[in-house]
């Protein structure tokens, strides 16, 4: 382990953000990017997640939305959003507690806890900014996704 987490964890945050930064980017439900780019490339990026950190975010999105065909969508939660923004890092970090405490507790690998998460109900929560959902603790969210609502 290198850094304050291991690579795996570091890696899920980083495939983490970028999904969200793509989704900002185009305008789409975060599990409409990551249905795009399907579970095989998903891996191949998370196994790669270390070199493609030090590239440009902007390069590296428009590559895969190039890549993956993914059109602009109608779905802008910062042009809705009422409050605060969160960074697409803080974003991020959301999902990669919880998709790593999934994976842990229903033994499943990282990147199918990962679809599974994005393709559920608390991703459409995680992603409205108006509300609160972003925020509340992780052990919150894993509850919360585990009962199938919010709590």
């Amino acid at each position: 382990m290198t850094g304050r987490e291991d690579k795996n964890a570091n890696n899920l945050f980083f495939l983490c953000s970028l999904i969200e930064y793509i989704s900002r980017k185009t305008k789409n439900h975060r599990n409409v990017v990551v249905n795009a780019i399907g579970k095989d490339n998903l891996q191949h990026i998370f196994d790669l997640a270390d070199v493609y950190h030090s590239e440009n975010i902007d390069k590296l999105s428009f590559e895969l939305t190039e890549k993956h065909n993914i059109e602009s969508g109608i779905f802008d939660n910062v042009a809705q959003a009422k409050y605060s923004i969160p960074t697409h890092w803080d974003i991020g970090k959301i999902y990669k507690r919880l998709i790593i405490e999934i994976s842990k507790k229903e033994n499943k690998s990282l990147i199918d806890a990962f679809s599974e998460v994005y393709n559920s109900w608390l991703s459409r929560k995680i992603e409205d900014f108006n509300s609160s959902v972003y925020y509340e603790s992780p052990a919150y969210l894993f509850q919360s996704y585990l009962k199938g609502e919010n709590l």
